[in-house]
């Protein structure tokens, strides 16, 4: 991760792509944190920036009470929106130890195997507190509704995209198929955060 413009235009990048959002809830009345992977700009925020927001915006707002991560990896690539495992690892540690306990579970959608075999392979070294064992994975977003409210959450078009073209292209569950033409046909920032579904309330 890298910064190239200033603090406040980072904490004014991080607010309108709607990185981080609380709404919604899952089906035990847990409240959602919702992370949109594709569109963190990891070349464009610095670390200490990226935690004192979530230390001001989003640990706060989520209280003392029991609440879910809703992970969606849908279009995430390394080059463009990864922030690195040392990132990942400081960002994690610096999540107060009461949040932290809070957390109940992490809906991970579109994990994609390099993903799986990751977090099987290193997750239980590199993240303290069981975070592992509060993985669920969710392959498709029909699958997704078993555990959280549909008509509470939205979701961008190119989720609803993706869950097409794995249908018709079901290898690209296992990485036998690459998505990467329809991921960088949108990549572009601003467009990134256009178009939000409201198929899920439907």
């Amino acid at each position: 991760m890298s910064s190239q413009i200033s603090e406040i235009e980072q904490e004014q990048l991080i607010e309108k792509l709607e990185i981080f959002k609380i709404h919604g809830r899952d089906k035990r009345g847990r409240k959602i944190l919702r992370i949109i992977g594709k569109f963190f700009p990891a070349r464009f925020l610095s670390l200490d920036v990226l935690k004192k927001y979530l230390e001001e915006k989003i640990f706060p707002r989520l209280g003392r009470k029991p609440f879910a991560v809703l992970y969606v990896h849908t279009g995430v690539q390394r080059s463009e929106n990864f922030p690195g495992i040392s990132a990942l690892r400081a960002i994690y540690d610096a999540i107060p130890v009461n949040v932290r306990d809070n957390l109940q579970e992490v809906y991970f959608l579109h994990p994609g195997l390099q993903s799986r075999l990751f977090l099987a392979t290193c997750g239980r070294f590199l993240f303290s507190g069981g975070l592992y064992g509060k993985l669920t994975y969710i392959s498709r977003v029909d699958y997704l509704w078993e555990h959280v409210r549909r008509n509470e959450i939205e979701m961008p078009e190119f989720v609803y995209d993706h869950d097409d073209d794995l249908e018709y292209r079901p290898m690209m569950d296992y990485g036998q198929e690459s998505d990467h033409a329809r991921v960088f046909a949108g990549a572009a920032v601003d467009s990134s955060v256009s178009s939000f579904s409201m198929r899920c309330i439907s």
